[in-house]
């Protein structure tokens, strides 16, 4: 069965802090490519955000699939677990571009780091990086759109 907290599916939860922390990493990440001059300030938080957000990611897609269990298990309407199956493929699919989003801001944050080794790799890496920074962020923020859009409507469609 799946875990509540406070009388609520933890999934519930969870959900609101991805929803929060995947555009923030998005945003912090393009921010640090695109801003040379504010890496110094941007640096640390993308880190921890390329550390902390594909685990919260990863804890939501868990919790959802427990939940998704137990509505199957309980009886739901074929109609409604057909949306909670659209809703969980985009939570895999965010899941995923939320992980690359963070490994592409570690490389860049290594790529620009200022160490010995990052001086001698090529000048035009962090641009590159930079692109792709970019691209995932729109990728991971289309993507949470998408899931929390999903899900809201396999709860409220017919309710309001």
């Amino acid at each position: 069965m799946f875990e509540k907290i406070a009388g609520l599916p933890q999934h519930v939860l969870i959900v609101h802090a991805v929803v929060v922390f995947v555009p923030l990493l998005a945003l912090l990440a393009v921010a640090y490519g695109v801003l040379p001059r504010w890496r110094d300030r941007l640096g640390w938080a993308v880190a921890a955000l390329a550390v902390v957000t594909p685990v919260i990611a990863w804890v939501a897609t868990e919790s959802g699939e427990a939940f998704e269990k137990a509505l199957r298990d309980s009886g739901y309407p074929p109609e409604i677990l057909s949306q909670v199956e659209t809703h969980s493929g985009y939570g895999d699919q965010l899941l995923w571009a939320t992980v690359a989003l963070a490994v592409a801001a570690i490389v860049l944050l290594l790529a620009t780091s200022g160490r010995a080794r990052a001086r001698a790799l090529p000048s035009w890496l962090p641009v590159v990086l930079t692109v792709v920074v970019v691209g995932l962020a729109v990728v991971a923020s289309t993507l949470v759109y998408l899931t929390g859009e999903t899900g809201a409507r396999a709860v409220w469609d017919g309710v309001v």
